[in-house]
């Protein structure tokens, strides 16, 4: 990955982190144990879809980039299907507290779209090639006499 996706990429997902961080320990106090455990996995889940839908976006921008926005809008509609799917899935689980679970996906979402807004937000990348100034030719402008 270049360094500016790789940059995008830890501006977004250590405020994921930060804010799984924040929900796990809310969980455990309120919860207990199984709260906190639900709002771990859920953080994992949220940083692990977004990162590989960040990775397959770059890698379409590179490779097909006249595809980027279409593919742009399937993925973030194919990551939302997938997690409310990984949440039917583990709706009854026993292995940790699905609420803590479903509030922490959510707010890990929203706190990773966030984060990845500002970063593309505060990055400066070049959209336009700019022309190499150490093969200039030394042309005079003007009439020469």
């Amino acid at each position: 990955m270049p360094s500016n996706d790789v940059r995008i990429l830890a501006q977004a997902a250590v405020p994921t982190a930060a804010v799984g961080a924040v929900a796990a320990l809310v969980s455990g106090l309120t919860v207990g144990g199984k709260g906190a455990i639900g709002a771990v996995v859920a953080t994992v889940v949220v940083v692990l879809f977004m990162g590989l839908g960040l990775y397959v976006l770059q890698r379409t921008a590179k490779s097909l980039p006249h595809l980027f926005q279409a593919m742009g809008l399937m993925l973030y509609a194919a990551q939302i299907l997938l997690l409310f799917v990984f949440l039917a899935v583990f709706k009854n689980t026993t292995l940790f507290h699905p609420k803590a679970f479903a509030i922490t996906l959510v707010a890990g979402t929203l706190a990773w779209i966030a984060a990845q807004t500002r970063a593309h937000m505060k990055s400066k990348i070049l959209y336009v090639e700019p022309e190499s100034t150490t093969d200039t030719k030394s042309e005079k402008s003007g009439h020469s006499s």
